[in-house]
């Protein structure tokens, strides 16, 4: 890299850390401001400018405002009280951000319910929430309905709409209620530091974990992004993210709603209508989580692709083997990745967007950033200790976990945790460069490269051994779908019956340009040998979460035998390559007749 290159990465560089610590420098836990006070100061500052668009209607900052203040209001009615918490569980509408937003103003906590979930795991998240009351809309209430059974309390139901039976009609009710913002003594004595939301985890690997939100952390996710995106006034925010996630919710919507600029809210996402809706809508930026860009790069081309205003591309999880394509393909002059997690405290931002890291901390800032990647067993899934009893720190090009120090005495380094203690103190490990210090496990390996630049390599869990070798999951999909006729992949480790470790196994969506043996030449000659997955099963689509991760769970406890999974396997059997998995093929396989 020549000098001037290196000199114009560095001003990017320092640009964006600048620009986002002048927005989060004044916050602090014991401050009596908090995120509806931010909120506050934006809509007095831009009250006729238009704030959120979602279905054909849109509405200013003073009426949001309005929507929030009747919430505030109606929970004032109710006698709900500072510290008390109201279930939220909608799709994405207009009124999602103003009720919550409206539920601070008078120090209540909302907890933000995946819409998508349904029995069980809907009725551990209300039951965990504590709350007494849940707002819902048609689409949601029957949910409720058939997951009340399994309530440990009863849970008062407001319907946003026609309300039968049990239920209480919170439109109605809210007519009654004043659109002038309650009086700030309501929330005297509180400080950055209480509660605002309950984000849940995703639920990947088990039932979701309640993520406590405190204002504070909820300002440094929405100031943060007003500063690190560098959005402005003139700004429309494409928003197709679910608002009970922390990307969409927080990120997505702070990056313009503190800046005077406007958020476009999608319901759900599409990657079918993505780019015309953008057009339509004038948006100069979009929010990305997860696999939403591969979604975007596999859709046929068509005449909007290159029609749009989009200046910036800000989100979390975009794949190195996407990256380019989608810059150059829908010319999309810059893309602004970050690494970050709900309920952490690490976080960084690659600001001079090199193509598929996820942050940079530069040798010469290292000291201020509270990240390090300690060497990890990933058999063990525990950090490496040395003989004096301290973790050893991962070196340039060595995976790694990250974790992020504790207690720091400043906002950014302060772990919150999940309403679950347990759950809370199991994410925190000790002792671990010197006696009584305390850092935040992120769960995630990573590495890094002489510059600073941080790459996620994949998640603990994820990553699994094979013939004594550490197999990344991540690096192995991302090799498999750069493979003609591979849609999409879900890579992950399978139990095999006298095998040491397990056994890789590459779950494809395909079309129609896949052949088998053509696959198995390619694999041959992309991967090292104990990479390359010894099963392969095709599927009708990937089931993901409401944020577009991938769900391993189900498929890891299907296995590869034929007489209980739908569809067609094939392993992989030597110099023939991949063959078709029978029944008497997987009975030779479970008797060690096959060298795998």
């Amino acid at each position: 890299m020549s000098f001037k290159a290196r000199l114009e990465r560095e001003w990017r560089f320092v640009r964006g850390l600048n620009r986002t610590l002048k927005r989060v420098k004044t916050i602090a836990p014991t401050s009596p401001n908090l995120i509806c006070d931010d909120l506050q100061a934006a809509v007095d500052q831009w009250r006729d400018k238009p704030a959120l668009t979602f279905e054909g209607k849109t509405i200013s900052y003073g009426e949001m405002d309005a929507i929030a203040n009747r919430y505030a209001h109606w929970a004032k009615t109710n006698n709900l009280r500072r510290g008390q918490t109201v279930a939220l569980f909608m799709p994405n509408r207009l009124e999602y951000f103003p009720i919550w937003y409206g539920l601070t103003k008078v120090g209540v906590i909302t907890a933000l319910i995946n819409n998508q979930l349904s029995g069980l795991a809907l009725a551990h998240c209300l039951n965990i929430s504590g709350a007494g009351h849940v707002i819902v809309d048609a689409e949601t209430s029957p949910a409720f309905e058939q997951a009340k059974g399994l309530l440990e309390r009863p849970m008062q139901q407001w319907v946003l709409g026609h309300a039968v039976g049990d239920q209480r009609d919170l439109s109605q009710a809210l007519k009654s209620c004043s659109s002038l913002p309650p009086d700030r003594s309501v929330r005297e004595g509180m400080t950055a530091h209480d509660t605002a939301l309950f984000i849940y985890t995703s639920g990947t690997t088990g039932m979701p974990k309640a993520a406590k939100i405190t204002h504070v952390r909820a300002q440094l996710f929405m100031r943060g992004f007003a500063g690190s995106t560098g959005a402005t006034a003139n700004d429309r925010v494409y928003n197709p993210l679910p608002l009970y996630h922390s990307t969409g919710g927080l990120c997505g919507l702070g990056a313009a709603l503190l800046n005077g600029g406007s958020v476009v809210l999608k319901k759900k996402f599409s990657a079918t209508h993505f780019w015309s809706d953008v057009v339509a809508q004038e948006c100069t930026m979009f929010v990305y989580i997860g696999e939403l860009c591969r979604y975007l790069v596999n859709q046929p081309p068509g005449e909007d692709d290159t029609r749009h205003k989009i200046r910036l591309a800000f989100g979390n999880g975009l794949r190195p083997d996407v990256w380019a394509e989608l810059k150059s393909r829908f010319r999309i002059p810059e893309v602004l990745e970050f690494y970050g997690s709900t309920e952490g405290n690490v976080s960084m931002f690659n600001f001079d967007g090199r193509t598929g890291a996820i942050g940079r901390a530069p040798k010469w800032l290292r000291n201020k950033f509270n990240i390090r990647l300690v060497q990890f067993d990933v058999e063990a899934e525990a950090p490496i200790r040395g003989t004096d009893g301290f973790c050893i720190e991962a070196g340039v090009g060595q995976v790694g976990e990250c974790i992020g120090k504790i207690g720091l005495g400043d906002a950014r380094s302060e772990y919150t945790g999940y309403v679950d203690k347990a759950a809370s103190d199991r994410k925190v490990l000790r002792d671990v460069f010197e006696k009584g210090d305390a850092w935040f496990a992120t769960g995630d390996l990573m590495k890094t490269d002489g510059d600073g630049y941080f790459y996620f390599v994949d998640r603990i869990g994820d990553t699994f051994r094979w013939k004594g070798e550490n197999v990344s999951t991540g690096e192995v999909a991302e090799r498999l779908q750069a493979i003609a006729g591979v849609v999409e992949a879900n890579v992950y480790g399978v139990e095999v019956t006298g095998a040491d470790g397990r056994a890789g196994m590459a779950g494809l969506v395909v079309d129609g340009d896949f052949d088998i043996k053509a696959f198995g030449v390619q694999v041959a000659a992309d991967l090292p040998s104990y990479a390359q997955p010894v099963f392969v099963r095709l599927l009708p689509a990937i089931e993901t979460t409401g944020t577009f991760k991938y769900r391993k769970v189900d498929l890891v406890a299907d296995g590869f035998d034929p007489g209980k999974v739908k569809g067609q396997m094939f392993y992989k059997d030597g110099a023939k390559g991949y063959v078709k998995l029978t029944k008497a093929g997987f009975a030779k396989l479970e008797a060690g007749g096959v060298k795998l």
